[in-house]
Parts: C-alpha cells; structure tokens; sequence
C-alpha cells in the first residue's frame, strides 16, 4: 500500500514538471542529432516556460 501525499500537488507545480520533462526530453534528443532540425529558440521558450511556470508555482505555494 502506498502512501498518501499529505499535500497533493498544484496544477502549476504539475506543469513545471511536464514542462521540464519534455525540455529536458527535447534538450537530450537534440544533442544527440536526433532533433538537429529543430530550432534553438523552440528550446529558449520551452526554458523560459520552466522558469515562469516554477516562478509561479512557488508563489502558489507561498500563498
């Protein structure tokens, strides 16, 4: 049995983790050659993406 969160996670705290899985994902997989294709600004937003939603995230949880 596991157990319980005491605190459930906030919308916002779930996706700065999607959002960092899927940069990191894109950040691997570009470095590999495997997206060389692909833009550098798509990486640059998808990081500014992680930093406004944990910035927003941490001021959810402050609150």
């Amino acid at each position: 049995m596991t157990p319980r969160r005491r605190y459930p996670l906030q919308p916002f705290t779930k996706a700065f983790l999607v959002a960092l899985g899927i940069t990191l994902l894109v950040w691997l997989l570009r470095g590999l050659t495997i997206l060389a294709f692909m833009p550098g600004a798509v990486l640059w937003v998808l990081i500014l993406l992680c930093f406004s939603l944990g910035i927003i995230s941490t001021l959810q949880r402050i609150r």
